[in-house]
């Protein structure tokens, strides 16, 4: 009884020492890095930096717009939809991000006792004479029941410290999941947008050989009259020819765009529903950047990088605590006996307790450089956090000045089309008049259809550069 009531103290007193010591920590205390932000993004005009500099537009900004606001058109809104739901890049961040909590409960497990029990039973036959003591042949059976637990004592913080790096990784992981998906909403948005100026184009280039194909039969009418020349028809059969491998090409373009966005959907290819023309798409008179600081909440791609700082933060304070000692308490009890009758009467019944200690003495500065290990990973980690908001700042002023100049093109190239399709309605008129040469005509026909092409692409890269600023402010994951 004394024997026994000494173990119980023992037990109880190393129970409570863990208890103390399980909040020492040898680990380094996470410090948010500090960051210098500009007050307002650069390539933001006038108008945008006073609104952001506002205090009460402080919180505006297109980020915070949802995705089905921002692109308001139903047919687009439903391949966004498909695609959240259905894209396989975005499916396999999901599931990441299961391994990720699984993984968590592996490492939180490593704190807490471990309770196992085992059975087990023999039997055995000695051949006759193999005894001297007995010359018979001998059966034997052996029968075996207990119980076995152990704690290893986190005296240092070594476990929990992992436990908080699994935890920060599961973050990263969920903040790399919403990253992919503002990827797909992105690229879905702008794959339709080069659609539908695919389309537009196409319009155009069918228009164009209609009338291509009527100016070729009035210049073989002139011909056949003796008012033109065989140049002229052999010119006007270029451009019909030529718009004709153009309408092939857009074709070749179309069908293979569509092929791509039924990747994004996660669909075998097919012909993808068209919505609202180009033409018809919402155009933002103004776009509000929001305040710089908010990108950094804003951004998946900057929480991601700051939950993996936190993790190599906390994994170089599982490196240090290799260099402590080390406790594991350990226990067990069984019940042993040769006969099944016997296995649960007293004298069969065993147990034992003990606590382990490990102390490092010599590893050849095996501890030492894995410390310095954890502690480069971390530097590299920080340097990539910051790397990552410069490139995010880097992001939205392109997308700022791209938007903007677009925009401009734009307006420029649509005055362009307008002069041109006057300058070819002058050429074709003062041509059947007899008043200048087919090379006129020409030359104005090819200047018009160019001047078309550039509006459509100008247009389309307006709208691509929303989606890409919209993608720079953090926007799309909501």
């Amino acid at each position: 009884m004394k024997s026994h009531a000494t173990c119980t103290v023992l037990l109880w007193s190393a129970f409570c020492f863990a208890l103390v010591l399980s909040g020492c920590r040898v680990g380094p205390a996470y410090k948010k890095p500090a960051v210098a932000l500009a007050p307002e993004f650069r390539g933001a005009s006038p108008h945008d930096a006073s609104a952001s500099a506002a205090p009460a537009n402080a919180g505006k900004s297109l980020g915070d717009e949802p995705w089905w606001a921002l692109f308001d058109d139903k047919q687009l809104q439903e391949l966004l939809r498909k695609g959240i739901a259905q894209n396989y890049d975005l499916r396999i961040a999901a599931e990441r991000v299961v391994q990720a909590q699984a993984q968590l409960g592996v490492t939180r497990a490593d704190q807490l006792p471990t309770l196992s029990a085992n059975a087990s039973f023999n039997s055995q036959q000695l051949a006759k004479g193999e005894m001297v003591s007995n010359p018979q042949a001998v059966s034997m059976n052996f029968g075996k029941m207990g119980l076995g637990a152990a704690w290893n004592l986190d005296f240092w913080g070594k476990y929990r410290m992992a436990t908080e790096a699994a935890r920060s990784q599961l973050v990263a992981t969920e903040w790399a999941r919403r990253a992919v998906q503002t990827t797909v909403v992105s690229n879905i948005a702008s794959s339709y947008f080069q659609l539908r100026t695919l389309d537009q184009q196409m319009d155009i280039a069918r228009k164009t050989l209609a009338t291509r194909q009527e100016t070729l039969q009035l210049t073989k009418v002139l011909e056949a009259g003796g008012s033109g020349s065989m140049l002229d028809v052999r010119e006007a059969e270029q451009l019909v020819f030529a718009v004709q491998a153009q309408i092939a090409d857009l074709q070749r373009q179309t069908e293979q765009l569509e092929d791509s966005i039924c990747t994004l959907l996660g669909e075998t290819p097919h012909p993808v529903v068209r919505g609202l023309s180009l033409d018809q798409q919402p155009r933002l008179l103004e776009v509000p950047p929001g305040l710089p600081s908010d990108l950094l909440v804003r951004r998946p791609d900057i929480q991601q990088a700051e939950a993996v700082l936190v993790a190599a933060n906390a994994q170089i304070g599982v490196a240090r605590a290799a260099y402590f000692p080390q406790i594991a308490l350990t226990a067990s009890t069984a019940t042993d006996s040769n006969a099944l009758t016997r296995l649960f009467s007293g004298p069969s019944h065993v147990w034992n307790f003990g606590p382990t200690l490990s102390v490092p003495i010599f590893d050849a500065s095996r501890v030492r450089n894995n410390v310095r290990i954890t502690e480069s990973e971390q530097r590299q980690d920080l340097l990539a956090y910051q790397q990552t908001i410069a490139s995010a700042f880097r992001d939205v002023s392109k997308a700022l000045v791209a938007w903007r100049k677009y925009r401009e093109y734009r307006e420029s190239q649509e005055k362009i089309e307008t002069a041109a399709g006057d300058a070819l309605r002058l050429a074709r008129l003062r041509y059947e008049q007899g008043q200048s040469s087919y090379l006129d005509v020409l030359t104005n026909d090819r200047n018009y259809l160019n001047a078309q092409m550039e509006v459509a692409a100008a247009k389309q890269n307006e709208l691509l550069s929303i989606v890409a600023l919209y993608n720079a402010l953090g926007g799309g994951w909501k």
